[in-house]
């Protein structure tokens, strides 16, 4: 049988290029070498494309891998990549990774990939976008309001009074295009909103202002092997108020049940139900995580869909893939096939 030819895409342009090396690395080390040829291939922060030997992708930061790239790697130019993979397997996170960007450059070059097309990528990663096709298919979602910076800078008092009779104390502040938490803030009270705002304005150009919400954190894969399916239920107990950047890449910080130790059956099976009514909303393909919150009175609440997981050993990914049965070759090896599949059916890049 001849081997596919498979790129691994991983580093990028955004504040998840470290996440992203993690998730290139552990799925180079577990594609099935009797199926696939892998390419380790590496996006710098200046959006340029090198083929690695495999003895960088083990580097501790992409820093360390970008020094070593002029004189250790090959450069590829994105026109002649159609000439060295057969399939891209995308562990680019954040903008122009799973964003929709990369998804349209391979569309063009008549790779098939991993995870949704160009409409679907994109609005996996707006969230302002996300809560409005949710709330219109009847998916309960947090109360939430935006607020450019321009609204901001010209009236913090207002903005402020505006979120306290909206939402009360505390509140949560995030950039609206932004993943792995990066931005977010838990806001208590009056003093504290304008570190806040000024947090998520770091990363965007607008906040988007959430009802905090008291209840149990859970998170959920669902794969396109076939019919959507829900591999399984995460339940999250972090460390810090709410699940963050540490909480979900630092060993340790957090502890997650795999299936949920505390939900009754009757909740873990509204929560499959939900998230899949929320991948199917947003028009996601081959996989992708759902997250969200159960409430004090029992109300499932999806709160950021995903489309695409991060690859590292002890995310998501692999966990409820283990509790299916599953190792990482397997899962990896159906990821692959199914999205394989659903390219071949697509008419057009949507």
């Amino acid at each position: 049988m001849e081997k596919i030819r498979v790129g691994i895409l991983f580093g990028g342009m955004c504040s998840e290029r470290e996440v992203s090396l993690n998730s290139g690395r552990n799925v180079y080390d577990n594609l099935d070498r009797e199926r696939y040829e892998v390419l380790p291939l590496f996006m710098d922060g200046e959006g340029r494309l090198w083929l690695v030997p495999w003895q960088l992708v083990s580097q501790n930061t992409t820093v360390d891998l970008s020094e070593r790239t002029e004189k250790e790697a090959k450069r590829i130019f994105y026109e002649d990549l159609p000439g060295h993979i057969d399939f891209a397997f995308i562990c680019l996170h954040g903008k122009y990774g799973d964003d929709g960007c990369v998804q349209g450059l391979l569309e063009l070059l008549g790779i098939p990939y991993t995870g949704s097309g160009v409409l679907a990528s994109a609005v996996g990663m707006d969230k302002v976008l996300q809560q409005k096709i949710l709330e219109e298919e009847g998916i309960s979602v947090p109360r939430s309001l935006v607020v450019t910076g321009k609204e901001w800078a010209g009236d913090r008092e207002g903005v402020a009074g505006r979120l306290e009779e909206t939402f009360g104390y505390p509140l949560v502040t995030k950039p609206p295009r932004e993943g792995s938490s990066v931005g977010v803030t838990i806001v208590r009270d009056r003093a504290s909103l304008p570190s806040g705002m000024e947090e998520a304005l770091a990363w965007d150009s607008a906040v988007l202002v959430e009802e905090f919400i008291e209840g149990t954190e859970f998170s959920a894969i669902v794969l396109e092997d076939g019919p959507p399916r829900v591999l399984s239920v995460t339940e999250i107990l972090p460390q810090s108020a709410f699940f963050t950047y540490d909480d979900k890449y630092m060993p340790g910080r957090c502890r997650k049940f795999t299936p949920p130790r505390s939900m009754a059956k009757e909740t873990v099976r509204r929560i499959e139900e939900e998230v899949l009514r929320a991948y199917r909303a947003l028009g996601f393909r081959s996989y992708g995580r759902i997250d969200g919150f159960v409430t004090g009175d029992d109300r499932v609440l999806i709160t950021d869909p995903n489309s695409s997981s991060g690859m590292a050993p002890s995310s998501f990914f692999f966990e409820q893939a283990a509790e299916a049965g599953l190792l990482p070759s397997m899962i990896l090896t159906e990821l692959i096939e199914a999205s394989r599949k659903i390219h071949g059916r697509k008419k057009g890049p949507l």
